[in-house]
């Protein structure tokens, strides 16, 4: 049974990751990104308590798993169930391209052409990972991986 949670920066390699254990592993795939947001425009957060309802559903739901994201907040809420943790610690430059070129993800946006017109925000957001102080920074990654206990690697390299 494996319960695995990944995180690191956007564009760190978290889904490709992920999909991989989902292959290796026979696992189910959570991306924190599906049920972290409201429908609205611009998005906005849901209230944690909304977003930990759907995690704990899905934890209760399956046995062995992959959680995968940039939130701390939301992955603190699973920690504690997790065999496994991954830490994709990627220079800012690597995670910048592989942001440009990362392939369409449907389950988050409508079309290519929509992912595309957040790309300058998005880079935006991933060269300031080291100077937020908020719950998808550096900082706060960094202590998570510090905390946990158990069986746990950090990447700072595209090569696993």
């Amino acid at each position: 049974m494996k319960k695995i949670v990944i995180f690191g920066n956007s564009g760190s390699g978290k889904s490709t990751l992920a999909k991989q254990y989902v292959k290796k592993y026979n696992l189910i795939h959570l991306d924190l990104d599906t049920l972290a947001w409201q429908d609205t425009n611009p998005p906005t957060r849901k209230k944690i308590e909304n977003s930990a309802k759907q995690i704990n559903q899905f934890t209760e739901e399956n046995e062995s798993w992959v959680i995968e994201g940039c939130y701390s907040d939301l992955l603190t809420l699973v920690i504690k169930q997790s065999t496994d943790m991954i830490f994709l610690n990627l220079p800012i430059e690597n995670c910048i391209s592989n942001c440009i070129n990362r392939p369409w993800e449907p389950h988050k946006y409508e079309s290519a052409e929509q992912q595309n017109q957040n790309l300058e925000m998005l880079l935006d957001w991933v060269k300031q990972y080291p100077i937020r102080n908020d719950e998808f920074s550096l900082q706060a990654h960094q202590k998570l991986f510090k905390e946990f206990m158990g069986n746990k690697k950090e990447y700072t390299s595209n090569d696993r």
